[in-house]
């Protein structure tokens, strides 16, 4: 993995360094210094000198550089890179991470160093376990220090740095109602022809959660995505019972590191032992059967050079028991507009002259409904024979109770020592991504 770490400044000294091998000699630092900054070719993070791979990141004042000799996951090491900064930044306090504190709290990023990297490989950097235990600089112990015997939490110290759940402590959280906020949030993009055709549609959704559980919860996370539903519906056809047609398909799915992906793998479950708190379960791409909240169906009459009539007609393609809320539709108009008369059959709209565009405002639009808007705008006489170029529509909107992917949370089960009962809440958005429709 990682044969050295270099902290050097803007002007090519080195302010210090930790080597973990003996395969990058001494003068790798010079070789960067001469090749790199003196040169001034900071544009390619990752650059090849001296038979050694440099990768390297400037945090203000400070070049932060990883020399590696083997084959190394670049991804890896830029997050470890990062996470250091964030965990020197916990450390220094309201200084932040410059030259001037890397020289004053050395000995410190020395000790970091040691806990975080063991001969190369990352090991720990979560903030709050190692603040638990290096208590200087800018993080401070409220005991006072004397010669008694060592707490009964020193023991497990061991056990909780080289443990896999460096995100959550066991024994440090205890709550009376023990309660979980799940929110499926989704982002639904649209690029849509002249002619009606969909040209593109995807959602890109996220799942958030915030997790107010005591002890040490085991959690399990189902959702109607297709692998699940494909497994479920074969013992359901073995049992004689009808298919489920449900399912959805994920393209691309990213989840946070608390996930357990060898059991996601063997049986497409998602298990898990939760931070507390706020956090990012998952994030996942969808293309396929997307269900698109709007439709858009325009009608523009240009009459030669003076006179340009407007037919927007919007509809909902959602429950009639659910509302949009926040929807806004910004119709593009020639850049010489002299007077615009319009007429909503919902909300309010008005030209607007500095984005030369309509735009249609509506606080609550009920599903399944629709509405027009017709209008006419004039425009002065102009010697320029430019065509119009007519940039599309654009949307804005956020629907509540409503996933634009089809994706629905069907079950989430916490499994803990003390058996405690937990209150689950759920909670669906679909907003406005790039939602747009060609004239």
């Amino acid at each position: 993995m990682i044969s050295a770490l270099l902290f050097i400044n803007l002007k090519g000294e080195l302010i210090l360094s930790r080597y973990y091998r003996d395969n990058v000699s001494r003068s790798a630092a010079d070789a960067f210094r001469a090749q790199v900054i003196g040169a001034k070719k900071t544009g390619v993070p990752i650059v090849y000198l001296d038979k050694c791979s440099f990768l390297y990141s400037r945090v203000g004042d400070v070049y932060i550089v990883a020399v590696t000799k083997h084959n190394a996951n670049p991804a890896l090491v830029f997050q470890f890179i990062y996470k250091m900064v964030d965990l020197f930044r916990a450390y220094f306090g309201a200084g932040g991470f410059n030259e001037e504190n890397c020289r004053q709290n050395f000995v410190l990023i020395y000790e970091l160093l040691d806990e975080c990297c063991d001969h190369g490989y990352p090991q720990i950097t979560a903030i709050n376990i190692l603040t638990s235990y290096i208590q200087v600089g800018s993080v401070k112990s409220s005991d006072s220090f004397s010669d008694a015997a060592p707490s009964s939490s020193d023991a497990g110290i061991t056990s909780e740095i080289t443990g896999n759940v460096d995100w959550r402590q066991a024994g440090k959280f205890k709550y009376r109602k023990n309660e979980v906020f799940i929110d499926v949030l989704e982002a639904v993009n649209l690029l849509m022809s002249s002619k009606g055709v969909v040209l593109r549609a995807d959602v890109s959704g996220k799942i958030v959660m915030k997790t107010y559980l005591s002890g040490m919860p085991e959690c399990k996370f189902g959702m109607n995505d297709k692998l699940v539903m494909d497994k479920e519906s074969k013992a359901a056809a073995a049992a004689g019972r009808k298919k489920g047609t449900s399912g959805i398909v994920i393209d691309d799915v990213t989840f946070h590191r608390c996930v357990k992906l060898g059991q996601f793998e063997h049986d497409r479950t998602i298990n898990f032992v939760p931070p507390d708190g706020e956090f990012e379960l998952m994030k996942y791409r969808i293309t396929d059967n997307v269900n698109l909240p709007f439709r858009v169906l325009p009608v523009i009459t240009e009459h030669g050079r003076s006179r340009v009539e407007y037919e927007i007609k919007i509809k909902g393609n959602f429950s009639s028991k659910l509302f949009a809320t926040h929807v806004i539709v910004k119709i593009p108009t020639p850049p010489n507009v002299s007077k615009a008369t319009l007429t909503p059959g919902l909300g309010k709209a008005k030209y607007n002259a500095s984005q030369s565009c309509i735009i249609w405002k509506m606080n609550k639009f009920p599903g399944d409904a629709s509405y027009v808007l017709r209008g006419e705008v004039k425009m002065l006489a102009s010697m320029e024979d430019k065509p119009w170029s007519k940039p599309p529509i654009t949307m804005e909107f956020q629907v509540p109770m409503f996933t634009a992917s089809g994706l629905h949370v069907r079950f989430m089960k916490v499994f803990e020592r003390s058996n405690y009962e937990t209150v689950k809440w759920v909670r669906y958005m679909t907003k406005a991504g790039t939602y747009q429709i060609r004239l």
